[in-house]
């Protein structure tokens, strides 16, 4: 199957988002269940996907553990104040760590110096602790200052959500 016209694209598209704004269902191939709730075969769905990603509409596509159900209850936003010209290494190396869930650039603000953030995740004040010490080790001397900012509730954590388009 193919999508024909601009006006089935755009009801595709918002129907593809409507289906995955709350996440896509842990099943042996959610490709295949989206497809089949949009009518298309896999091959046009995931080309659909790709082009909304393309034109912005959808950043990313990407598995979100709940971390304090898998048991780590200790968080800490890691940021760092790193060289400009290191930061497309670091980043990398930082980005690869297995306690590093998300990793990313920012601009400097002119009260605030750092330009690295590394959210870490442990089960105790100690583990994190002991995982900011690695990452300092990590960034060397490429890096001038860091805190860690420790998460002291649980927010709710969603993304955009559209309402419903009438059918």
């Amino acid at each position: 199957m193919s999508v024909c016209t601009s006006r089935s694209e755009d009801t595709l598209a918002q129907r593809l988002i409507e289906l995955t704004q709350a996440g896509l269902p842990l099943l042996d191939d959610p490709w295949a269940w989206l497809a089949e709730q949009l009518g298309l075969s896999i091959e046009s769905t995931l080309d659909l996907l790709k082009r909304l990603q393309a034109e912005g509409a959808i950043r990313r596509i990407a598995a979100v553990p709940n971390h304090y159900r898998l048991g780590y209850r200790f968080n800490g936003m890691t940021v760092w104040d790193v060289r400009d010209t290191d930061m497309p290494r670091l980043g990398a190396l930082i980005g690869a760590q297995p306690f590093v869930s998300h990793c990313y650039r920012r601009p400097r603000r002119t009260a605030w110096r750092y330009n690295l953030f590394a959210m870490v995740h442990g089960r105790s004040r100690e583990e994190i602790d002991s995982y900011r010490e690695h990452l300092r080790y990590l960034l060397g001397d490429a890096c001038a200052a860091d805190e860690m900012l420790v998460s002291s509730r649980i927010l709710k954590k969603t993304g955009l959500r559209l309402p419903p388009v009438p059918r």
